[in-house]
């Protein structure tokens, strides 16, 4: 929104130096009327006739010498009236000068502490500035860099405390083993090497994850648009979880188009988006579930959703489930092996090919379904006859 014109802080400068310029003005115009108007009052009238009575007849030069002491008294009294109201004047605007600076530079020194402060790490400081200019903008938008920095942090510490505890379960029971296999408590049997070997690899997935989120927030990871056929990419990863789906007893069904449009996007990555939502699926689905994959597109893009009959997800859970190390039943996803960066690392995925990419959920036991899209391919719409699907039930947000 626009701000007006005599709150925005140019014409504001502008008046307080035009109200200083005119009191200034008036007080120098006050105080030469003043002065000068006593300083006259208490000359003695001097006229013809009393310089004549003081002369004499005989004085032929008494009213020459009679005007220049007046002059010379009204100049005097003049000089003194400049001097004084200017003198009086420059303490006028000193004064006023003096107020509306420290008006406008207060707020600067202000913003000036709380950014040095903030730079020194302390994210908690806040500016309260309640003027309606642009300096009260500026204070929000420090606040509003505030409060990124300090949920950066929060997000951070968390962070750290996250993989600290992912990388100590699994460490702790391999130690545990080993130290029961070296004391003789434990039998070196395949079921125990097994075991070890599962938290071994769970071990590496979770260090293997962590350094591809890393590069893909780093924007280290390169990807590689061009012209992606989404029905192969599509029946390619549904044939890659189709057995798994079946050993669990759930059925997998691809409802696609005959024909998508060709869309610009790294056929690589988005593989990946599929196996990190797949997974999902396959971890939270139950026996007898459905997974069921279907498409739409218009004139920009292809949506892809992917909806799964399985635990669901309540409303207060679901506007995190693309955070690191985010879980709604923790003990549930790490007794599955999750790491809780899958979807984290499918967004960044997705967002770097120009989609977007969210959840829908009707809350516990309605099964979960998560939606992306990908931009089509200049003329790519055409050559499907330019005939668009109905879009999906819930749009992006």
């Amino acid at each position: 929104m626009r701000m007006k014109w005599y709150r925005q802080l140019r014409y504001k400068l502008f008046l307080s130096h035009l109200v200083i310029v005119v009191i200034a003005g008036v007080v120098l115009m006050a105080t030469a009327n003043f002065l000068a108007h006593v300083g006259m009052v208490n000359v003695a009238p001097l006229t013809l006739g009393a310089a004549v009575a003081e002369t004499g007849p005989l004085a032929p030069t008494a009213v020459g010498m009679a005007e220049p002491p007046l002059l010379q008294q009204f100049e005097t009294v003049l000089q003194q009236a400049l001097f004084v109201s200017g003198l009086a004047a420059l303490i006028a605007a000193i004064v006023v000068s003096l107020f509306v600076s420290r008006r406008i530079v207060e707020p600067l020194h202000t913003l000036s502490l709380v950014s040095s402060r903030l730079a020194e790490g302390f994210y908690r400081e806040r500016t309260r500035i309640s003027s309606d200019d642009e300096v009260a903008q500026l204070s929000q938008s420090v606040n509003q860099l505030a409060d990124a920095l300090e949920q950066t942090e929060r997000r951070r510490l968390a962070l750290l405390a996250d993989v600290t505890h992912e990388l100590r379960t699994p460490l702790a029971t391999i130690g545990g083993y080993m130290e029961g296999l070296l004391d003789g408590v434990i039998k070196p049997n395949p079921p125990t090497f097994n075991l070890i070997l599962q938290e071994t690899n769970r071990l590496q997935r979770l260090i293997e994850d962590l350094e591809l989120l890393s590069r893909v927030e780093a924007g280290q990871l390169p990807v590689v648009a061009r012209c992606t056929e989404m029905n192969r990419v599509l029946e390619e990863v549904a044939a890659q979880f189709e057995p798994l789906l079946a050993a669990n007893q759930v059925t997998l069904r691809l409802l696609l188009p005959r024909q998508l449009p060709v869309v610009w996007a790294d056929p690589d990555r988005v593989n990946q988006v599929l196996i990190n939502i797949f997974s999902n699926a396959c971890r939270y689905t139950p026996a007898g579930g459905t997974v069921r994959v279907t498409a739409a597109y218009n004139e920009q893009l292809v949506q892809v959703a992917v909806r799964d009959s399985g635990v669901g997800i309540s409303a207060e859970h679901l506007p995190h489930v693309f955070e690191r190390f985010y879980r709604v039943d923790k003990s549930r996803a790490r007794q599955s092996g999750g790491s809780g960066i899958g979807l984290a690392i499918a967004r960044h995925l997705i967002y770097a090919q120009g989609g977007e990419i969210w959840a829908h959920s009707e809350g516990q036991g309605k099964g979960t379904t998560f939606f992306f899209t990908l931009p089509i391919a200049p003329g790519a719409f055409e050559s499907v006859g330019g005939v668009s699907l109905p879009p999906a039930a819930v749009e992006a947000p």
